[in-house]
């Protein structure tokens, strides 16, 4: 499967996650050897970014992309996803550092690519998908958000908020990166709305979502007030401003 996709990079982004990270590289290092990962810390004051340099130091497959300060998961992603693109890798996935999106299946959003996807979303909300430990409000409030997102993007999509998700290189190139503002689950939203948009195929693996247990979540109302302002407006006015006039796909 490696052979057939070509150069994986895995990017984890971090803010305060100093004893969450290591289990999640080496989870990852487990699950597909061959990927290499990339550490995107914000600097974190709890000091992840110096345990992602000594993660880096012992093996050659980890990276870390140090940022001057908490600027959004969005700015996150797309700094890291613009480091693996300029380093020519040709699978870019995203993973929480939380412990939430299980490494053990990523070889099935990557065996999605292989089988013709240009986006493996890692969805909770298909046959098969699972929540574990989540308090009832935030799941009723997930759940609303993507039934929201559905209606007003008419995406056929049932988890667009998910933020474990495998691109092809070729995927974020097409839709391009320059344009992306949006931040926390709606940056989400963003990428499946700019994919689908421009006839790509996207694929929903089904996989289980376990709440973190070491650590605190970063989703506040800010995050939340912007995700449902921007899918509005996108809703009423059809695109995001530099995908209108592209055909749907």
């Amino acid at each position: 499967m490696m052979e057939t996709l070509g150069r994986v990079l895995v990017v984890v982004p971090t803010y305060n996650e100093r004893d969450n990270l290591p289990v999640i590289v080496e989870r990852v290092r487990a699950a597909v050897p061959g990927a290499h990962v990339l550490v995107a810390d914000d600097n974190s004051p709890d000091g992840t970014g110096e345990v992602a340099d000594g993660l880096a130091a012992g093996d050659d497959h980890v990276h870390v992309l140090h940022r001057p300060g908490k600027q959004g998961l969005g700015a996150a992603y797309i700094a890291g996803f613009r480091w693996g693109l300029e380093e020519g890798y040709d699978v870019l996935v995203e993973m929480d550092a939380d412990g939430s999106h299980q490494p053990e299946e990523l070889p099935r959003l990557l065996e999605a690519l292989a089988e013709g996807a240009d986006l493996a979303i890692g969805s909770r909300y298909v046959p098969g998908g699972e929540i574990v430990n989540w308090p009832q409000r935030r799941e009723l409030l997930s759940k609303g958000a993507n039934l929201y997102t559905r209606v007003m993007l008419g995406l056929p999509v049932r988890d667009a908020t998910a933020g474990f998700r495998a691109y092809r290189a070729a995927t974020l190139e097409k839709v391009g990166l320059s344009g992306v503002e949006s931040q926390g689950y709606c940056f989400q939203v963003d990428l499946t709305l700019r994919t689908s948009r421009h006839g790509l195929r996207v694929v929903e693996v089904p996989i289980t979502f376990v709440e973190r247990t070491v650590g605190k979540s970063k989703m506040s109302g800010r995050i939340m007030s912007e995700a449902l302002w921007r899918i509005g407006m996108w809703g009423v006015t059809g695109l995001p401003k530099r995908l209108r006039g592209t055909p749907r796909g």
